[in-house]
Order: C-alpha cells, then sequence, then structure tokens
C-alpha cells in the first residue's frame, strides 16, 4: 500500500507541487513558474496549458527527487488561488485565456452596478461584496465585451479545477471554489441563480459546474496525465480546495478563536464562523470551510510580495548585495532598530492600493540609513495587513479570535512574526512546514484515499506548529504610535491620485510574486 500523497498549488506566479508522508512531513517540492502576460492595461492572464505543463513537470520532479515509486503514491490533489476564471470547451480545453484574480478589467462594470444599486441588490445574495478579479464580475465583462464567448463555453472552471481536469478529465468544482467565485449563496450552498438573472447573466446558469466535496475522489488518472506526471494511470485523484482554505487547514484553524493570516502575495486575513456566514459587514469572499463553518476573507495585494520587488528592483542593482545574503541582510538590518520609531513610511501598494492609494516611500531625511528604510518596508506591510484585519474584524457577527496563525513569505523572518504579533496585539503562531496550500490539500487527498477517516482527523495527523510568538505590548506601542498618521496619509495620497483619472480607468497590474 502507498505511504505519501501529492499537494498541487497553482499561485500567484509559480505551480508547486509536494510530497507528504501521511503524517505530514514535506518529502519534496518542486516549483515551475506560470506565463503571465499582460494584453492590456489593467489584464492579467495566464497561459492555462502552460499551468498544466507546469504541473506537471513539477509532479514529475517531486517523484525523481525524492526517488519515490509512483506506486507509493496514495492520491494526488489540487489546491489553487481563488476567483478569476478559466473557460472550456467540451473536451476541457480554454475557449481564452485564463484569467487572474488580480485583473483589473470590470473595475468599470462593478462601478456601475455600485452607482446603480445593483452591487446593493447582488451582495445579500452572494454573501460577500462585488470586485473587479471575482468570477461573476469577470463573467459579466467578457458577455458583454466578447461576443459569442457564452456559445463557445461549455463549463465554467477555476484554477484548481482546471489542472485536476487536466489530470483525470473531471470539470467539477467544490464548494471553495465556488463560493470564492461570487457564484453561490454561501448560506444555502446553492448557486445565486437570482443573481445571476438579476445581472442579465442567466446564460451562464447551465455552464456553472458540478460542486462536490473536497476530500471526495473526483477520478483517477489518465494515460495522458501519466506520461506526462510520471504517475501511475488510475491514481485516485481527489477534488481539493481553494489556496486560502487549504492554507487555513494546513495552520490548524479549527475554531473561531483562530484566525488565517497569510503574508504571500496577498494580505489574507480569514476568520471561522461556526453558525452561518458572516452576514453584516460582509466580507471581500467568503466560502464553507471544508472542516464545518465558514470562512470569511478579507485581502488585498499588499504583502510580503512588495518586500520581493524592494529586494529585486532595488536593493540587487549593482551586486552591492549578494542574492543569496540579501534577505538575511534585510532582516538583520531590522532586527538591530525594530521597536524604534523612524519617520519613514512604506506604503505597500505596488499591486494595486485601496481606492488607488499609490506605493512608496515617504517621510525620509538624509539622517534615514539602511536599518530604518527596511524597518519602514517591514512595518509597512504590517500596517496595511492590520488594515486588513480590522475590516474583517467589523460587524456585529465578526469574529473575536486569541491567536493568529500564520503562513506564507513573511514567516520565513523571525523578527518580522514578531512585529506582527506587537501591532496586531495577539500571539502569532507559526505552522509546521513551508508549501501550506500543497499541504492543506495533501490532506484532502489522504481523506480521500482512506489514509484518515475524516478531514479533522487529518488536521491532527498531518499538520503542527513550529514556533510560537507573544505580544510584545511596549515594542508595538512605539510602532501603532505612527498607525493613524500612515492611515491619513494613505487615505490623502488616494484622493489626490484619483482626482484627475478619467472615470471607469483601471491601474496597470504587475505580475503578482510569490513570497
Amino acid at each position: 500500500m502507498g505511504d505519501c500523497v501529492i499537494g498541487i498549488d497553482a499561485g500567484g506566479t509559480m505551480t508547486k507541487a509536494a510530497l507528504f508522508d501521511l503524517s505530514g512531513h514535506e518529502k519534496a517540492c518542486a516549483r515551475s513558474r506560470n506565463v503571465t502576460t499582460f494584453p492590456q492595461l489593467g489584464w492579467t492572464e495566464r497561459d492555462a496549458d502552460g499551468m498544466w505543463k507546469a504541473a506537471a513537470q513539477a509532479i514529475s520532479a517531486v517523484l525523481e527527487q525524492s526517488g519515490t515509486d509512483p506506486a507509493d503514491v496514495l492520491a494526488i490533489s489540487v489546491s489553487g488561488y481563488g476567483s478569476g476564471l478559466y473557460l472550456l470547451d467540451e473536451q476541457g480545453n480554454p475557449v481564452r485565456p485564463g484569467i487572474v484574480s488580480t485583473d483589473g478589467r470590470a473595475a468599470g462594470l462593478v462601478a456601475d452596478w455600485t452607482a446603480s444599486g445593483l452591487a446593493a441588490q447582488v451582495e445579500p445574495l452572494i454573501n460577500q461584496i462585488v470586485w473587479p478579479g471575482q468570477s461573476l464580475a469577470l463573467l459579466a465583462w467578457l458577455q458583454k465585451n466578447e461576443p459569442g464567448i457564452l456559445e463557445r463555453t461549455h463549463r465554467v472552471s477555476f484554477c484548481k479545477d482546471f489542472l485536476r481536469g487536466r489530470l483525470c478529465g473531471d470539470m467539477s468544482t467544490d464548494y471553495t471554489d465556488a463560493g470564492s467565485a461570487g457564484l453561490l449563496n454561501v448560506a444555502q450552498g446553492r448557486y445565486a441563480e437570482d443573481a445571476l438573472h438579476l445581472l442579465g447573466m442567466e446564460g451562464w446558469i447551465p455552464k456553472l459546474p458540478e460542486i462536490g466535496s473536497s476530500d471526495a475522489i473526483a477520478g483517477r488518472i489518465s494515460a495522458d496525465a501519466a506520461k506526462a506526471t510520471g504517475l501511475l494511470e488510475g491514481t485516485p485523484v481527489v477534488r481539493g480546495t481553494v489556496d486560502m482554505a487549504a492554507s487555513a487547514m494546513a495552520s490548524m484553524v479549527t475554531t473561531p478563536n483562530h484566525m488565517s493570516v497569510v503574508g504571500g502575495t496577498f494580505s489574507i486575513a480569514s476568520t471561522l464562523h461556526t453558525d452561518r456566514p458572516k452576514m453584516d459587514a460582509v466580507p471581500m469572499l467568503q466560502f464553507a470551510y471544508p472542516l464545518g463553518g465558514w470562512l470569511a476573507v478579507q485581502g488585498s495585494a499588499t504583502s510580503a510580495s512588495n518586500l520581493e520587488w524592494v529586494v529585486k528592483t532595488l536593493l540587487q542593482q549593482g551586486g552591492a548585495i549578494e542574492a543569496a545574503d540579501v534577505y538575511a541582510t534585510v532582516n538583520a538590518a531590522v532586527e538591530r532598530v525594530v521597536g524604534t520609531h523612524t519617520n519613514a513610511m512604506f506604503f505597500p501598494y505596488l499591486f494595486g492600493g485601496p481606492e488607488g492609494a499609490p506605493a512608496g516611500m515617504v517621510g525620509m531625511s538624509a539622517r534615514t540609513d539602511f536599518d530604518k528604510m527596511m524597518l519602514a518596508v517591514f512595518e509597512g506591510i504590517v500596517f496595511a495587513h492590520k488594515a486588513d484585519i480590522d475590516q474583517a474584524l467589523t460587524g456585529r457577527d465578526a469574529a473575536s479570535p486569541d491567536v493568529i496563525r500564520m503562513t506564507g513569505g513573511a514567516t520565513q523572518s523571525r523578527v518580522w512574526s514578531e512585529m506582527f504579533a506587537d501591532i496586531l496585539g495577539l500571539p502569532v503562531e507559526v505552522p509546521s512546514g513551508s508549501e501550506f496550500g500543497a499541504l492543506g490539500t495533501a490532506m484532502c487527498a489522504a481523506v480521500g484515499a482512506g489514509a484518515y477517516s475524516s478531514l479533522q482527523e487529518a488536521v491532527k495527523g498531518m499538520a503542527g506548529i513550529a514556533r510560537r510568538h507573544e505580544v510584545n505590548a511596549a515594542r508595538g506601542s512605539v510602532h501603532l504610535a505612527k498607525y493613524p498618521r500612515y492611515c491619513a496619509l494613505r487615505d490623502a495620497m488616494a484622493k489626490s491620485m484619483m482626482s484627475d483619472v478619467p472615470e471607469h480607468a483601471t491601474a496597470p497590474t504587475p505580475e503578482p510574486a510569490d513570497a
């Protein structure tokens, strides 16, 4: 009998495959870069077949790296980013390039819905807000701007579901992807057909995928997929889950007192609601959680990917800092000055800011040294997370977490993890492992294959906590003293930047970076 499972995680720029034993230990991991294009201002598209090739290469690499006999792989499952869009013909082939959830082409349409009051009518029907990168908004934009797209489409699909289709031919989805797409009445667990009728989109209803359990076998590795990946034909393929849910499961988020925070390409704050979805102060997106209850998610592209841009665009130019040492250099700089004041403020909006707020560093003087500059970068990104978390905890039915379970590139820095605890005022626990999206969906694979009786048991058996950071209130107060000024300046810059922007214009969308 096999003794390992594979989880695939298709993220912002990379598709990753990781091989785990049944205790959750990562035996091998491989990454392949996706091909992302920007055909027009504000558009972000992906070569879907290129993403499949990246996934197949990564699967083959982990088998080779680990020396694993394909017969020992119990099952495979897939995770991927939420929302965005993949439209397929009857053979499961894309009828147009995939769209990434950072895409902004539907911003004008969403603005029209808001101005007309349509958004206010739709949001209670889908239990979340409408926003440009949401599948619902993208389908509406395509229906209006790409004649014939509805007729050419056999099935609406999402990132992980497209990849699973390439593995086994299945074209279904699960409740996490259907919910985060904005196409589901999350509270009732059915497609929001009334919302689609209200928006004049009823033609899409018969093209929506069937919905099944995240931990159920959806198919088996086909002959073509076996040839491309090295897996055995007939290996079970489990349906899987959206990356936000996968990361929360890998973080052992099991009760409402746990908050899942991801510090990677996006700042993502997820709270667990057990009695009903969050109905007051509706979140950015929301979906049924595979462990039970619902996850309400607030997020923005304001996290560790901004540090990566600073490192690659500024610090490594001219070879002043060797690539292998640059992150250690940055961490050492922040450690020397953490808990001290600097007038410098970094606004981490390189991939888009709230209400059009621009990215940048302000408040420097000739006395601002490298250490204080890097402190400002770390601090500004935590401030952006705080804004999302404050929003996530707004409303009469908001959660009341007493601990943050944190994943993503920001957790690779101990001093940064400590800053999160100090500024957010909650202990931060960092789970064991590194590829949390892959681990969470590997749990689905383990349950589907029968190695665990339930996802709850898989979480107990495959996840753990590596370290915990308590709150240092004295240190945090120094940073928090700047936060009101940070918010005021952010809002003032947004107002100034947007004052002369033509109606319905969208900001350019840079390629996101996994961090």
